[in-house]
């Protein structure tokens, strides 16, 4: 009979644990792992922008989560762009036209970003990489491989950093950073002396030694990733939840890789995206911008570089950028699967993008910062711990929703303002796709709002130029009053701009004051 009452006692005991212990799993808030690219477009398996980019992890990633196929940036330069997103604040309500830092900008200065609601949260908040520009250390409780991000290795002539030396000229006088691409191990031995021609870590030039591929200094994402397991091996024997913020520099030029990465794109195999010759003949971007631009100036220079052919030296940049988009895949492979192997898996939303996207070659334009699809459409990617509910949404979203929506998933009290003069949150929660892609609950608008502000903020708004993408449709209205109109139906490369043809008279106003809407003024 004792035995049978302790047995009795034991079992309620057991089971009252594991029943406080279950209510309490579901009771803790989700824990945040943002993970962010930089100038990465669409050249991924899962998003089909290129048939040949091997992204094996986002791939793998993408199937269990779910996927927004329509997803755009809201400014397609790196640090508006980012402002925007961290703060959640339309860079048109907080006039952010140029690359002024965050934490200076007259608007961006009175609001919290994220990270700081986080904070307020009583979440721990760790982070690593390239995020906003530098690092405020008030949003972080702890920083990674670095203080701030950087963009190496660079080469060094032994005075100053410039491009690769197989770079060819006069590709190759556009500097360290924009005008150079190419494997680790074609710049010679680097071994870490000071002076010396070789690899350097970046700005700061401090050497990197490369001697060969199996031994050399760690990239600076390499760190990330590695800096990010050990952080999750941590975090899993505390209780408090995280929000982790990766910012994964590649593939931001200079477009450098190991071998491995290089030797998975052959020249001779390589596919270029699909143009039209002359296509620039019914754009208005040259009358808003002259050609001293980046865009058509590295495309210019690159031609001229390889004797004005077009395949052979688009092919060249090419593989270096998906030679460095496999090679971040690789790093965050190795972060989601070491995630997916911790028990934290079950109980954290990821989130994956890129800061905008990026131009190649179309439109006679290399670069970002342009009102069209590839600078302007970004992978995004939720998945909420073992959440039964993954597909593809088709519905155009931006990067100022990512904010409300983390904010609804986890609960967050409070404002993204830190005051009165702040601007106000911009976007909408994406929550009701995470539960039916085929949702028709979202409050958000029928389009995404992109806006091009390369003038700066010597420029009044209404100078902006603004693209505006709907499911159907894409719309440009430049400072001048000239318009770009693209039926995606019939023309996914946007290469028949239709805002001069009549029939489109009545979708082209429509549009219009779609973009107003967001915009909250006219543009006439």
């Amino acid at each position: 009979m004792r035995i049978f009452k302790f047995q009795c006692f034991l079992f309620i005991s057991i089971s009252f644990i594991i029943s406080n212990s279950v209510n309490a799993q579901s009771d803790k808030k989700p824990n945040v792992i943002f993970i962010m690219c930089d100038d990465l477009n669409d050249y991924l398996g899962s998003f089909g922008g290129h048939p040949q980019a091997i992204t094996p992890n986002l791939d793998k990633l993408a199937k269990s989560s779910i996927q927004f196929v329509n997803a755009q940036t809201n400014i397609p330069v790196c640090q508006p762009s980012r402002n925007s997103l961290f703060t959640g604040v339309y860079a048109h309500d907080s006039k952010d036209f140029g690359w002024t830092p965050l934490h200076n900008q007259p608007v961006l200065k009175n609001n919290k970003t994220m990270m700081q609601l986080f904070q307020e949260n009583g979440y721990k908040t760790l982070g690593s990489g390239k995020l906003t520009h530098g690092k405020p250390p008030e949003e972080w409780d702890e920083w990674g491989a670095n203080y701030k991000h950087n963009y190496g290795p660079v080469y060094n002539d032994g005075e100053n950093n410039v491009a690769h030396p197989k770079v060819p000229a006069p590709y190759n006088s556009i500097g360290s950073v924009d005008g150079s691409y190419g494997r680790l191990s074609t710049a010679g031995v680097s071994t870490g002396e000071r002076g010396k021609p070789g690899w350097v870590n970046g700005w700061d030039k401090k050497p990197f030694r490369y001697i060969n591929e199996n031994d050399r200094d760690l990239l600076q994402d390499e760190k990330h990733a590695k800096w990010a397991i050990e952080k999750l091996e941590k975090l899993e024997k505390t209780n408090q939840p995280f929000f982790m913020g990766l910012g994964f520099v590649r593939p931001h030029t200079p477009l450098h890789a190991p071998d491995k990465y290089f030797d998975l794109y052959p020249i001779e195999e390589l596919e270029l995206s699909p143009w039209m010759q002359n296509d620039i003949d019914d754009l208005h971007w040259l009358e808003n911008f002259n050609k001293k631009n980046k865009g058509p100036k590295l495309y210019r220079t690159l031609l001229e570089s390889y004797n004005g052919d077009r395949e052979l030296a688009l092919k060249h940049f090419l593989q270096a950028y998906l030679a460095c988009v496999t090679f971040v895949d690789e790093q965050i492979g190795k972060v989601i699967n070491a995630l997916e192997q911790s028990p934290l898996s079950k109980n954290t939303i990821v989130v994956f993008t890129s800061d905008h996207g990026w131009q190649m070659g179309e439109k006679e334009y290399l670069f970002k910062n342009s009102p069209w699809e590839e600078s302007t459409r970004i992978p995004l990617l939720i998945k909420r711990g073992n959440s039964p509910v993954i597909g593809k949404v088709t519905q155009p979203v931006s990067l100022i929703d990512i904010y409300p929506t983390l904010i609804e998933l986890c609960n967050l009290k409070g404002s993204n303002k830190k005051n009165d003069l702040g601007g106000e949150l911009g976007g909408y929660s994406l929550k009701p796709f995470l539960k039916n892609t085929n949702s028709k609950d979202w409050k958000g608008p029928n389009g995404a709002l992109t806006m091009v502000g390369n003038y700066g903020n010597n420029k009044s708004l209404n100078e902006q130029n603004f693209s505006y993408r709907t499911a159907d449709y894409r719309y440009i209205r430049y400072s001048n009053g000239k318009e770009e109109l693209y039926d995606h139906k019939n023309d996914t490369f946007e290469w028949n701009n239709l805002a001069s043809d009549k029939t489109y008279v009545k979708i082209k106003k429509r549009l219009k004051r779609e973009m107003e809407y967001i915009l909250n003024f006219s543009l006439d």
